[in-house]
């Protein structure tokens, strides 16, 4: 890679058809996984965001949270690396993962050990589900969810309970940026449905670029035949958001397609999930993550013939924003910094 497509890449962005998977060194690289097993009822997630602080420092925030039995692990784990030419994290000997593998290790009760199999790629080489914003430097976040599907083969420790997840669906996703996330966000992501090849993923939020700053939602469907539907573009396929913390409603009516997505999860359910701020070395209450919420999906082609209609019971929906999440954390009755990890001391 030249050193002027460095700097470029470093800035956060991607030329077209270029690899947006390694890391492009910005302050905060995010890598996300979850696995989904209707015949259980059960879902798990796994995170880890590589951070760099101002001067240098690198550090990860790591987590494992599942549903329904609520167990939730997050912790800040120094010495974090990821690979400028492949999809490889590691942070020591906590957490390690490249595209076929995942394995995390925060305690006796909160182990991941899995291998992806039959993988369903991101099947659109010029760009990824962000579109023309991957090609704008400097962005607050950028969006790329990588993996649509496969089947896992390994296990989990959740808790008291070893879950075998061999089959389960499979979904990963990166997202990146200058300092950690916008100051308000939303997100959600299915499997479960009938239609076991199919997967719905969201993403929306405030993206800032010097003066710039608008307000974009992507949605993505891989519909169960293989075809990926995605919309979101801001001047072709713009979508409409209402979202609380315990509702999400998007609709786009875009030039080929129309697409409409709901979510319902219910507050008291939810986990409070960390996100870094990596200019402080630190994370905080950040989002309110529901992993056993209700999703329904339609997709229409622009003459209104119904293309798929969908529903999982074992969606994951996300409302983030730290004030938000900080007053959710105080409303269960704990302190203001009960998911604050300072990395070091």
């Amino acid at each position: 890679m030249s050193r002027l497509s460095s700097r470029y890449r470093a800035t956060g962005a991607d030329r077209p058809f270029g690899n947006l998977l390694p890391a492009h060194g910005v302050a905060m690289e995010g890598y996300f996984w979850r696995f989904t097993q209707p015949d259980q009822g059960r879902t798990l997630i796994a995170l880890c965001g590589v951070n760099t602080s101002p001067n240098g420092e690198r550090w990860a925030t790591l987590g494992l949270a599942a549903h329904p039995n609520r167990v939730l692990h997050t912790c800040a784990q120094p010495g974090a690396l990821d690979n400028p030419h492949a999809l490889e994290i590691s942070a020591n000997s906590v957490f390690r993962a490249d595209v076929d593998e995942v394995h995390l290790d925060l305690g006796p009760d909160a182990r991941l050990d899995i291998r992806v199999n039959n993988p369903v790629s991101w099947p659109r080489r010029y760009y990824g589900a962000s579109g023309l914003f991957h090609f704008v430097p400097a962005l607050n976040q950028y969006w790329h969810p990588w993996l649509l599907g496969g089947q896992a083969s390994g296990t989990a420790t959740v808790g008291d309970e070893t879950w075998d997840l061999d089959g389960a669906q499979v979904y990963a996703e990166k997202n990146w940026g200058r300092e950690g996330f916008p100051e308000s966000w939303w997100w959600g992501q299915a499997q479960g449905f009938a239609e076991p090849g199919a997967c719905v993923a969201f993403a929306g939020g405030i993206v800032r670029a010097g003066l710039l700053k608008t307000e974009v939602t992507v949605i993505v469907v891989l519909l169960p035949g293989g075809r990926l539907v995605r919309v979101g573009d801001p001047l072709i396929s713009p979508v409409r958001a209402r979202v609380t913390d315990e509702s999400w409603s998007l609709h786009c009516a875009g030039r080929r397609y129309s697409v409409r997505v709901e979510g319902f999860g219910r507050l008291g359910d939810a986990h409070v999930l960390p996100v870094p701020i990596p200019s402080q070395r630190r994370n905080v209450p950040g989002a309110i993550e529901h992993l056993g919420a209700r999703m329904t999906v339609e997709v229409r082609r622009r003459g209104g013939e119904v293309i798929w209609t969908g529903e999982s019971a074992l969606a994951a929906l996300e409302h983030g924003g730290i004030a938000r999440a900080r007053a959710e954390v105080l409303r269960r009755g704990g302190g203001p910094d009960d998911t604050d990890a300072p990395p070091l001391p």
